[in-house]
């Protein structure tokens, strides 16, 4: 049977800037997956979208295309709501492990199919399989267990292979065409995951600063409006916040050195900002799963969600009594003056740490699970000269000096406590 579209003619509209018709994106994104449209092909095409953009409906329809081409999921049987969130990607961001089993305490179930680290942003699948025997791959039926009444609430497993087998496929291409950083691109590849997926509410958590993918409030914002409206058309219902990613979330970065950080959050402690930020996605998620009432700072502090925690890893054959995974070497870096830590950039720490071994050089790579790096000052915070200022852990010495090198300029000391600082939270999107 003949093809209904030529991939040169679909490339050329697009190369002349033409709005590309319903039937055309169908059949594009349907013959790249059955392999009929080259990756050479697929490359020109994503690079035309990336110079040229894209209307929203032409997103709408390239969406719900990759949308189509696998699996739908769908939750009702639970006989409750249900709600996950995504982040697209920062330093130190490990708020998917507490948040999943917090918002399960209040009776929501939260599906969270979670993903790998990409350069120098850390993967929740990476973090988790820091706990001894953790499986990312679950079964369908033990999702369901796990959502259900008798079970934690909450589930972190790798998507199924049939969820959006197209966009799986079009993002490698992307990471190595140089066409990553492309708002309709980035915004059907995660609502194509995410609407598929079949949940009731969605919290996109979009990084703004150095540290992300989006450095530019503006470009955030645009990008968050997108997968918004995405959400919304599609009937999930979805809302955005634009967070702060100039500097490291939390004091740990790296993979082993999160869980830890995670837990203690869980305990009712860690760092204020991982804990500010757990609750104000919680609070979101909540309020639109219809529960917007809940004391969610509560549940951390009582060990509700310790609770839900605990049961969640260990229906995933976690041992969460057994040992991290830990770094053979460390090294100190020093403060070379006193004064107060007035800036900390989020991509020279990320850099260090995946320089480390926390994150991948090329895919498929195994971690060093217990590299990265420990923060023992950050801006606003007074330090003496001589005085620890980040600890690097790795198993591998040699990467040392490398990965010190992405440190140059990254952290500033001066005379002068910050007058200003800038907030957690920058804004929320919400559906028009």
């Amino acid at each position: 049977m003949p093809e209904a579209f030529d991939a040169v003619d679909v490339i050329r509209a697009k190369r002349d800037n033409n709005r590309l018709s319903d039937p055309m994106i169908d059949w594009v994104i349907d013959a790249y997956t059955r392999g009929v449209v080259t990756s050479d092909q697929m490359a020109a095409l994503a690079m035309a979208i990336f110079l040229n953009g894209m209307s929203r409906e032409e997103i709408v329809t390239w969406t719900t295309a990759m949308m189509n081409s696998g699996i739908r999921m769908n939750f009702d049987s639970l006989g409750r709501p249900t709600a996950d969130k995504h982040s697209t990607g920062g330093v130190g961001d490990k708020i998917t492990l507490p948040l999943a089993p917090l918002v399960a305490v209040f009776g929501v179930a939260v599906p969270q199919l979670s993903g790998r680290g990409l350069g120098h942003t850390g993967g929740t699948l990476d973090k988790m399989e820091s706990i001894k025997g953790w499986q990312a791959e679950v079964s369908d039926k033990q999702m369901m267990e796990m959502l259900g009444q008798n079970g934690p609430g909450a589930v972190i497993c790798a998507a199924s292979a049939d969820l959006a087998p197209a966009d799986k496929k079009l993002y490698a291409l992307r990471d190595v065409t140089a066409t990553v950083d492309c708002i309709p691109l980035i915004a059907s590849s995660i609502m194509s995951k995410k609407i598929a997926e079949g949940t009731d509410s969605l919290v996109l958590d979009v990084k703004v600063g150095s540290g992300a993918f989006m450095k530019d409030q503006a470009q955030a914002r645009a990008l968050a409006e997108t997968m918004v409206a995405l959400g919304t058309d599609a009937g999930v219902r979805t809302s955005a916040l634009l967070t702060n990613m100039s500097t490291p979330l939390g004091l740990m970065i790296g993979n082993a050195l999160e869980v830890q950080e995670s837990i203690e959050v869980l305990a009712g402690g860690g760092p204020s900002d991982v804990v500010d930020l757990t609750v104000l996605l919680a609070e979101e998620m909540l309020r639109l799963a219809g529960k917007p009432d809940e004391d969610v700072r509560a549940a951390l502090n009582d060990g509700r969600a310790m609770d839900h925690w605990r049961a969640m890893v260990e229906a995933q054959h976690g041992d969460l009594d057994a040992p991290m995974p830990k770094a053979k070497h460390s090294e100190v870096v020093y403060a070379e003056s006193d004064g107060y830590v007035e800036t900390m950039d989020a991509w020279g720490v990320g850099i260090c740490a995946w320089r480390l071994g926390a994150g991948r050089t090329r895919q498929g790579e195994k971690l060093d699970l217990g590299a990265g790096v420990q923060i023992h000052a950050k801006p606003g915070d007074y330090i003496k000269k001589g005085s620890p200022l980040l600890t690097l852990f790795t198993d591998t010495p040699e990467k040392f000096a490398r990965s010190i090198e992405a440190l140059d300029g990254a952290i500033e000391i001066g005379s002068e406590k910050p007058t200003s600082v800038t907030p957690l939270v920058l804004d929320r999107i919400d559906a028009k």
